[in-house]
């Protein structure tokens, strides 16, 4: 049989809480379910424990007992989260994983072993599941047998990692109480009614006379009380995005405030995208609002980073764009990964551009321009000069070797004037004669230009989507004026108007 491991995390909603509130580690702490009289405890912190706070006390005797006493209530979106990196956690040691509900993980372990060449193979597995979630922040007991429900019940107990030898299954389950098989209640009084009182005396019985009275949900119980799994694994389906939130203490209506939340939710976040080799490609963060309010803002990525700060930024400048219209009681920040960048960094020839580095750095520049103004230039199939796409950054690689200067033949270089400048022409049988500024002020966008035409080469015709109603007609013209200084102008026939499209350098 295989062998399996579990991961279990005491007093689970708790866990969940101290993840994303790090600074009550030490403080005592309750977490309490439901509201008003009906609020009761559901798990403490070991200081609160010392002084007689116990799960289903109310909240008005657990202050009795201690008035400093901080509550919390459970945090559902919290606990997913937490839920999903225990699952990350147990995908980055085994391929084969189950999820087995609040804060319990099964992985299979065959082949493993290899991985850990000591003496003790196992041992040191569960030692390395014990630091890595401790490093994710949470606190993780580690049980390794041959059963699912052996790997369990080593796992609740307080010495971490357990292990229970192969085979010994069934003689390490033997004197349990039968609710740890957590049997349906009709099974369990038939047993009692039997005389049935631990999973030994149930695994004693013969297997064919269980499955005879018992039937297939019977029989099943059998097996895991003599050790045996007769179901593999169920595997995981991970979510195609990864989300973090809280629900709030109290409601927030300032900004400051959410985003110090915010951005711990965000590093955490991160750190579940680094540890899976991906970044965030699209950001949303859904606010919920007092009373029943919702607040959804989506943000897409010029490239995917797992800067925290740079998304923090991010999210700043959208809310203060356009803020909630309620205070917020909570919020979920969801990112959809991507892979990262990725290039062959030279070893000689000059240097490349690293690929983390630039995602930030236009992550940077998206979160100063705003949307639609991080990009790259790109040509439009169409005959107007100034069409033109924004395309996603990609930069190519650096050359292997330095091109080559040529030697230049008189040509000239245009630079054009976007948007065209306005013009006055006074022209001649269609052709300009002299040109006349219409602005006040020069600059080196909007220059003035004037004078009189001393050569003037055209006209060179341009029309386009001529069965539109956005048709366009003009005729551009190369003028060089007497002062000095050669120009590319245009005339829109629809509207007689003149305009300067360019200056010859």
């Amino acid at each position: 049989m295989p062998r399996i491991a579990c991961l279990f995390t005491p007093l689970f909603p708790l866990a969940a809480r101290l993840r994303s509130e790090p600074e009550l580690r030490g403080e005592a702490v309750a977490i309490f379910q439901g509201n008003s009289n009906a609020a009761r405890v559901v798990a403490a912190t070991r200081r609160a424990r010392q002084v007689g706070i116990r799960p289903g006390m109310s909240l008005s005797q657990a202050r009795a007992l201690l008035p400093n006493l901080t509550v919390r209530a459970r945090d559902m979106p919290c606990e997913k989260a937490t839920q999903e990196t225990l699952l990350e956690i147990a995908e980055s040691f085994s391929p084969r994983v189950e999820d087995a509900g609040e804060g319990v993980v099964y992985l299979e372990l065959d082949g493993l072993d290899r991985h850990f060449p000591g003496d003790s193979p196992e041992q040191d597995l569960g030692h390395a599941l014990t630091v890595t979630t401790d490093k994710a922040g949470l606190t993780t007991w580690v049980g390794i047998a041959s059963s699912k429900l052996a790997a369990r019940v080593a796992a609740e107990l307080p010495t971490s990692p357990n292990l229970v030898p192969a085979g010994e299954e069934a003689s390490f389950l033997a004197p349990l109480p039968l609710r740890s098989l957590a049997a349906e209640a009709g099974i369990l009084e038939t047993l009692e009614r039997w005389g049935i009182r631990s999973v030994g005396d149930f695994a004693r019985l013969p297997k064919n006379e269980v499955a005879s009275r018992l039937g297939e949900t019977g029989q099943r119980l059998h097996e895991k009380a003599r050790g045996l799994d007769s179901r593999p694994l169920v595997p995981y389906r991970p979510p195609p995005h990864f989300a973090e939130g809280m629900e709030l203490e109290w409601p927030l209506v300032n900004l400051e405030p959410f985003l110090f939340v915010a951005g711990a939710a965000l590093k955490r976040l991160c750190q579940r995208l680094e540890s899976r080799g991906l970044a965030c490609a699209r950001l949303e963060t859904s606010l919920r609002l007092e009373p029943d309010g919702h607040h959804l803002r989506t943000l897409q990525l010029p490239a995917p980073t797992r800067e925290a700060k740079t998304l923090l930024t991010l999210i700043r400048l959208d809310l203060e764009a356009e803020s909630p219209a309620a205070p917020v009681t909570g919020f979920t920040i969801v990112a959809h990964p991507d892979r990262p960048r990725e290039a062959q960094l030279s070893l000689f020839g000059p240097p490349a551009l690293s690929p983390d580095k630039l995602a930030t750095t236009l992550a940077r520049l998206f979160a100063l321009l705003g949307p639609g103004r991080v990009g790259s230039p790109s040509t439009v199939d169409g005959h107007r000069p100034e069409r033109s796409a924004l395309v996603e950054y990609a930069p190519p690689p650096p050359p292997d070797v330095s091109p080559e200067r040529q030697e230049g033949h008189g040509l000239l270089a245009i630079r054009t004037l976007r948007p065209p400048v306005p013009l006055e022409v006074i022209s001649h049988l269609a052709s300009p004669r002299e040109i006349l500024s219409t602005i006040s002020e020069s600059s080196a966008k909007r220059p003035r230009i004037q004078g009189r035409v001393k050569v003037a080469s055209g006209p060179w015709t341009m029309e386009e989507e001529w069965w539109s109603e956005k048709r366009v007609e003009r005729d551009y013209w190369d003028v060089e004026l007497a002062d000095g200084g050669i120009f590319r102008i245009f005339h829109q026939r629809s509207t007689g108007e003149w305009y300067a499209d360019g200056i010859y350098d």
